[in-house]
């Protein structure tokens, strides 16, 4: 195969409208690595909400890896080693949590198994919670229960108030940490310069390949910068429009076995 790594997005890319990868998506992957191909699980979703994917596709008995926080985390899968991590400046909660802890908006974070936050009631929390299959719970005082470095923080809110919040947190931590929404309703904060393009690279050298070696496949403006960076960046046909027009490639949409579409075609030269 002329690329040796593929980078997969998860939601809107590899799973379907209903959060699952189909029998036909999972049997053409299980087919490309045993042909030697690496996968890497590409996403925004902490650790624990990528694991279950990872064992569907068997990443541990072929060597796959778990990229999560958007790059803030990189885990080896065949040992469950974390390779490579990164975490949010600590003086920095104070501010993040003036701005995401108000009427408008709910803040959260990671403890173990669950996600954290003030208020657990919240619609966008809660989807949050079933989108990585994680338990809800409920601080007393976010500041005073996340005191330990943490790869991410995520506020949630109005898609349209949240915008202006977005605009507002870049421009004042500009050059200090990387902000910018996975969804219209997710506000990201991650280290700065943390993105997937970013963290692939790092990740590429340390296991021995280069950019030319990548495929990667997205639909978000989170995936924006690995689908640029690889030496195949693939769209899905439901891609926001900026992905769609970065792209090398435009396969078919996330309900239609897109990414097996992809790999079928580019990797194994199959005819789709």
């Amino acid at each position: 195969m002329k690329y040796k790594v593929l980078a997969l997005d998860l939601d809107g890319t590899l799973t379907n409208s209903e959060k699952k990868i189909t029998d036909r998506t999972r049997q053409t992957l299980i087919r490309a690595q045993e042909k030697g191909l690496k996968i890497v699980l590409a996403s925004g979703r902490p650790p624990f909400g990528i694991k279950p994917i990872a064992e569907q596709l068997e990443l541990k008995r072929f060597g796959g890896y778990i990229l999560a926080f958007n790059g803030g985390a990189v885990i080896d899968c065949a040992t469950g080693e974390t390779i490579m991590q990164h975490t949010l400046d600590m003086n920095l909660y104070p501010y993040l949590y003036s701005k995401g802890n108000t009427e408008d908006f709910n803040i959260l974070s990671y403890l173990g198994d669950d996600i954290a936050c003030e208020d657990i009631e919240d619609e966008y929390v809660r989807y949050e919670a079933r989108l990585n299959g994680m338990g809800l719970r409920k601080v007393g005082n976010f500041l005073e229960e996340i005191d330990f470095p943490e790869p991410k923080f995520l506020i949630v809110g109005n898609p349209e108030k949240l915008a202006l919040l977005e605009k507002e947190i870049a421009e004042h931590l500009k050059g200090v940490m990387s902000v910018y929404r996975s969804e219209p309703f997710f506000l990201e904060l991650l280290p700065l310069g943390i993105d997937k393009a970013d963290c692939l690279d790092a990740f590429l050298k340390q296991i021995g390949y280069s950019q030319e070696d990548l495929m990667a496949c997205g639909d978000g403006y989170n995936d924006l910068s690995m689908i640029r960076y690889a030496g195949m960046g693939v769209a899905m046909k439901n891609a926001q429009k900026e992905v769609l027009e970065a792209a090398d490639y435009v396969t078919l949409s996330n309900d239609e076995d897109g990414v097996a579409e992809a790999v079928e075609r580019i990797l194994l030269q199959e005819e789709a």
